[in-house]
């Protein structure tokens, strides 16, 4: 480790020398003595530590995320964990530091927003890096998120919301708003649909590239085929107009307030209104989740199907298995036709 030395060139300070015979000129990035000396000794130990265990046990995470991209992960979010865990070497991350990342890099930011944008794709980062034997899996726990309150509509939010839309000359939101309800389809998904995935003489519209990666067919009602078959459409746009879904957002805001109506997200009054009002019409599980395209029961059944009037419908249920019921006083009791 003392074959390095400290030399500076213009203004800024350099290691010079050899570590395990291997020829050493880099920069410290620093213009400071101090600084410099410090950095010095960390990289003398880091390139020991290398000759003597390995290269891959001096991996750093900016090493990794650049691995993790090529090899086609995600990085929507991970500009500012770079920035944060760059120099960082991967074996000495631990869970604790990634949390302490999360609620520095999004300090005003929910807990749910904490574990998508930095818990998530750092955890992905690293583990994709533990794969190629750069160092150990970590587990990171999620903050814990709070339920939020999930509103369903039914169909006559449905006819008062396309009413109002129709009227205020916005045939393209009454299409799209009733396409999310009912098929299931996500509104970035509903967003990017062309004149030429339609194929209205079936009923079906061709998603393309959802959010599960695939090429997804969606069969809509006659209802449907026949407002999206008296749209103006460009072949080079979006059959519905709207470039996102901040677009459909906004417009649902003013023609709720102006219908009388409480305003939903467009997730609310498509796709959790769609998996909760298939099942009341009698869709059984497996056709409601592959109709929505939805791949864990789990999540199915505990965010997007649950019945607030499920009491009352099981103990229906019960009184309907038998034609007579038993009385407090013992007797038993024709219920049929009361």
């Amino acid at each position: 480790m003392a074959g390095l030395t400290p030399k500076k060139r213009d203004g800024w300070w350099y290691a010079v020398g050899s570590v395990g015979g291997r020829r050493i000129r880099q920069s410290l990035g620093t213009r400071d003595r101090g600084e410099a000396k410090e950095a010095i000794s960390q990289l003398a130990a880091r390139l020991f530590k290398a000759k003597t265990y390995g290269e891959d046990t001096i991996r750093t995470f900016a090493e990794a995320f650049i691995s993790y991209v090529e090899g086609g992960g995600e990085n929507r979010y991970s500009e500012p964990i770079v920035r944060h865990f760059g120099d960082w070497e991967l074996s000495k991350i631990k869970p604790g530091d990634i949390t302490a990342a999360a609620r520095k890099l999004k300090p005003d930011a929910n807990a749910a927003t904490r574990n998508r944008q930095v818990i998530t794709p750092t955890r992905a980062i690293i583990n994709h890096a533990a794969n190629l034997g750069w160092c150990p899996m970590i587990r990171v726990k999620h903050f814990k998120v709070e339920t939020s309150r999930r509103v369903s509509v039914e169909r006559s939010w449905i006819d008062a919301f396309v009413a109002q839309a129709d009227a205020d000359g916005l045939p393209h939101l009454s299409a799209i708003v009733l396409m999310m309800f009912q098929t299931g389809t996500r509104v970035s998904e509903a967003c990017r649909v062309k004149p030429a995935d339609l194929d209205l003489d079936k009923r079906v519209i061709v998603l393309n590239k959802t959010k599960t990666g695939t090429f997804r067919p969606k069969h809509i009602t006659r209802e449907l085929a026949d407002r999206i078959g008296a749209l103006d459409l460009d072949p080079e746009k979006p059959v519905f107009g709207y470039a996102d879904r901040f677009g459909v957002r906004n417009r649902m805001i003013a023609v709720c307030r102006r219908a009388g109506i409480e305003f939903v997200s467009p997730h609310q009054a498509g796709r959790h209104s769609f998996a909760t009002n298939a099942l009341a019409m009698g869709a059984t599980l497996k056709d409601a989740m592959e109709a929505g395209d939805w791949k864990s029961s789990r999540l199915f059944l505990e965010t997007y199907a649950k019945s607030e009037k499920a009491g009352q419908i099981t103990a229906d249920l019960f009184d309907a298995q038998n034609e007579t019921s038993v009385s407090p006083n013992g007797h038993k009791t024709d219920t049929e036709g009361k």
